[in-house]
C-alpha cells in the first residue's frame, strides 16, 4: 500500500534540489570552518552564511542585518517574543496576542506572565479571525509587543496582519507575526506589512528540519534567550549551522521561484478534495471561511465522529493526516484553536481534521485520499446509526 501524506503543514520533505545543496557542501573539504575564524577556512564559511542571508533577506525587503538564524520557529518565536519582551520592559510590561497562536507562541508568553509581564489573549470570530478593533482595544501606554500569526497552522486562515501593521504604526508597541504557514504561499513584504519581527521554518518549506530565521528590524531592542559567543551580532550565541543555512537559502529561493504555481496547484487539490466529498454524500462541515485560506491547508468537521477513531482508521488505509485535538490517556483534548473559535463544548473542536497539500501530491492521489476518507467517514458515521 503507499501511504498518501496529507500533513505537509506539520513537516514537508526535503526537495531534491535542497539536499544536493547541503551534500555538496559538506564534501567540500574547503567549506566546512567556522565562520567566526579568521583563516581561510572561516572566511569560506562567513562568505557562504553571508551570502545566503543577504539573499534570504531580499525575499522579504529586509536588510541583511535584519536576518538572525535560528534552530527554527520554535526558536524565532521564543526570541521574538521573550527577547522583545526583556528588552523593552523598561517601557512597559503588556503583550498582546490571540488564543489561537502556536504553542511556541503562547508558552513563550506564558512563561512570561511568570516573570511579571500582563498578557492578554485575544479571542477570535467563528471565522477564526483576529479583529482589528479588539487589538486595537486591547492597547495601553504599558503595552510594548503585539504577537499575531500570518496563518493559523490548524485552519489555513488568513489574518489581517498588513491592517493591525497599519492600526500600530504611531503605537510603541512592536509587532511580530509569526509567518510560518504563510511564507512561500503569500507574498511578505515586511515593509508593506508594517511587522518589526517575522518567523519562518525551513521544514515547512522542504528545508531542512532544524532551520529557520528571525526577521528582527534594526531598530528593535532584543535580549538574546540563550548565552555564550556573539554570533549573530549579540542576538543569537553558537556556532552558526552553515550546512543547514545553505539548505534553507536553497529551499526559499526554490519556493519564491514556484509560489505563484504552488498556490494555483495547491488550490486545484482543495477544489478536488471537497468536491469528492461533496460527491460521495459525507457530511462535513470547512472550518473557517474556505475564501480566506492560504490553499494549502483545509480543516474538516466531520459530525457524528471522534479525531482519535479518524485518524487511526485514515491510517489503515492509507492517508496521513493531522488534527489539533490531542489524546492523552484516552482522552481526547479539544483543539486549543477551534475552541477559540467555537467555544469549549462545540463539537468541532474534538471531530476536525487538517489535511494539508505539498509537494508529495497529486491531483490523483488527491483523488483518492479524498475517497479513502469518504470511505472511512461514511463507515465510521453508520457503525454509529
Amino acid at each position: 500500500m503507499t501511504m498518501i501524506y496529507l500533513d505537509h503543514a506539520a513537516t514537508t520533505p526535503i526537495a531534491k534540489e535542497v539536499m544536493a545543496t547541503m551534500t555538496a557542501w559538506a564534501e567540500n573539504k574547503d567549506a566546512f570552518g567556522n565562520p567566526s575564524s579568521v583563516h581561510h577556512f572561516g572566511r569560506r564559511a562567513r562568505r557562504d552564511l553571508d551570502d545566503a542571508r543577504r539573499s534570504i533577506a531580499q525575499t522579504i525587503q529586509a536588510e541583511e542585518k535584519e536576518i538572525i538564524f535560528t534552530s527554527g520557529g520554535t526558536e524565532a518565536n521564543n526570541l521574538a517574543v521573550i527577547g522583545t519582551a526583556l528588552a523593552n520592559k523598561d517601557k512597559g510590561n503588556h503583550i498582546i496576542t490571540s488564543k489561537q497562536e502556536h504553542h511556541a507562541v503562547l508558552r513563550a508568553a506564558e512563561y512570561l506572565e511568570k516573570k511579571g509581564f500582563e498578557v492578554t489573549y485575544l479571542p477570535v470570530n467563528n471565522e477564526g479571525i483576529v479583529r482589528i478593533e479588539d487589538v486595537k482595544a486591547a492597547l495601553t501606554n504599558r503595552t510594548i509587543l503585539v504577537s499575531l500569526m500570518a496563518v493559523n497552522n490548524e485552519t489555513g486562515i488568513v489574518q489581517p496582519v498588513q491592517e493591525i501593521g497599519s492600526m500600530l504604526k504611531n503605537h510603541q508597541a512592536f509587532f511580530h507575526t509569526d509567518a510560518v504557514q504563510a511564507f512561500g504561499l503569500l507574498k511578505l513584504n515586511v515593509l508593506q506589512l508594517g511587522v518589526d519581527l517575522l518567523t519562518v521554518s525551513a521544514h515547512k518549506i522542504n528545508g531542512p528540519k532544524g532551520m529557520g530565521f528571525l526577521y528582527a528590524a534594526s531598530h528593535v531592542p532584543i535580549s538574546p534567550i540563550q548565552f555564550g559567543g556573539e554570533q549573530e551580532r549579540k542576538k543569537r550565541a553558537g556556532t552558526e549551522n552553515t550546512m543547514g543555512v545553505l539548505g534553507l537559502r536553497k529551499a526559499v529561493e526554490i519556493v519564491m521561484d514556484e509560489r505563484e504555481y504552488r498556490y494555483q496547484k495547491y488550490s486545484s487539490y482543495k477544489k478536488e478534495f471537497v468536491r469528492v466529498l461533496t460527491e460521495k454524500k459525507v457530511r462535513f462541515q470547512i472550518n473557517g471561511t474556505i475564501n480566506n485560506t492560504v490553499p494549502s491547508i483545509i480543516n474538516i468537521s466531520f459530525p457524528n465522529t471522534d479525531v482519535q477513531a479518524l485518524l487511526t482508521n485514515f491510517d489503515i488505509e492509507g492517508v496521513a493526516a493531522s488534527s489539533g485535538s490531542a489524546c492523552t490517556a484516552g482522552a481526547i483534548e479539544p483543539s486549543h484553536v477551534l475552541t477559540a473559535m467555537y467555544g469549549a463544548n462545540d463539537e468541532r473542536a474534538i471531530n476536525s481534521i487538517r489535511f494539508s497539500f505539498g509537494l508529495m501530491n497529486s491531483k490523483e492521489n488527491i483523488s483518492a485520499a479524498a475517497n479513502i476518507v469518504a470511505s472511512v467517514v461514511n463507515r465510521l458515521t453508520n457503525q454509529k446509526g
